[in-house]
């Protein structure tokens, strides 16, 4: 491949890249905008990019109407727990399944994936019936047990992953030295494993923060109600919306995943065995 080629490859990947982040921002920077926008100009027949009167009647209106903190203070709960309980169990069966490659252990990993093939309507029965029967319909508790068990799987086989791109090698070494293998886990994988571990716990943080269908069927009560579930009673009759002051709750709901993702970017695209070589 000539290097006129291979730079007109490169501009053509670039622009495909450049397409698809538009794509992507376009709804993200349209729903800003209309949550600044007043009233008039949501029903202007020609509407702007950028607001011609920013005003933050919207978020007042919103926060007036609905209760966005408890909301958001149910989700934060249920979407933390899951992510950590989600995490804790499945780092150690991730380890024992990359460690040791096993019949079960490859049966295990197929199953993972496909249980993920499952749509949600298919398990909400049986989950409603467990719930039912353990007390845990229309409690937090009980959505956080739906939300680790949906997100366990998945999990699971993003740590996979992670655990067999640490080199066996390094734990040798560690043993050899005279480690335990208690010391060897904790001082030597643990940390090679952080970008994968919290990378996995974003994942299930995210999943869980955004779910909408469990917790329309398993919460009752609008004091136990998560923050998505707030956002539909912007909704009116026939389809009808408050538009303003549902863009400026929607806008406030997808600030905790974004805050996330700024905060804990290097971990994950830092490279996995950064400082595990000695000089």
């Amino acid at each position: 491949m000539s290097m006129r080629t291979r730079r007109s490859v490169r501009a053509g990947q670039y622009v495909a890249l450049l397409c698809y982040l538009v794509f992507l921002a376009f709804p993200f920077l349209w729903l800003i905008s209309t949550a600044f926008k007043p009233a008039p100009e949501l029903g202007s027949l020609h509407p702007t990019w950028i607001p011609q009167h920013p005003t933050l009647d919207n978020f007042r209106q919103a926060f007036d109407e609905q209760p966005l903190l408890r909301a958001a203070a149910n989700s934060l709960i249920a979407a933390l727990s899951a992510g950590l309980i989600a995490v804790l169990i499945a780092t150690p069966m991730a380890y024992v399944m990359a460690r040791h490659r096993t019949r079960l252990a490859t049966a295990a990993t197929g199953w993972v994936v496909v249980s993920q093939a499952f749509p949600f309507v298919l398990l909400i029965i049986p989950l409603f019936l467990v719930l039912k029967n353990l007390h845990l319909i229309n409690t937090l508790w009980g959505l956080i047990m739906v939300y680790v068990v949906w997100a366990l799987p998945f999990a699971l086989w993003m740590l996979v992953g992670y655990v067999r791109a640490v080199p066996a090698e390094l734990e040798e070494a560690a043993a050899v030295d005279g480690a335990g293998r208690l010391r060897t886990l904790v001082s030597v994988t643990a940390p090679l494993l952080a970008p994968g571990i919290v990378a996995t716990a974003l994942f299930a943080f995210v999943t869980a923060w955004n779910e909408f269908f469990f917790a329309l069927v398993l919460l009752k009560t609008p004091e136990k109600q998560t923050l998505p579930v707030v956002l539909t009673h912007f909704l009116g009759a026939e389809g009808a919306s408050d538009l303003g002051p549902l863009a400026a709750a929607a806008f406030l709901a997808t600030l905790p995943s974004l805050v996330l993702f700024a905060v804990i970017q290097r971990r994950i695209t830092g490279g996995m065995l950064a400082g595990a070589v000695k000089n």
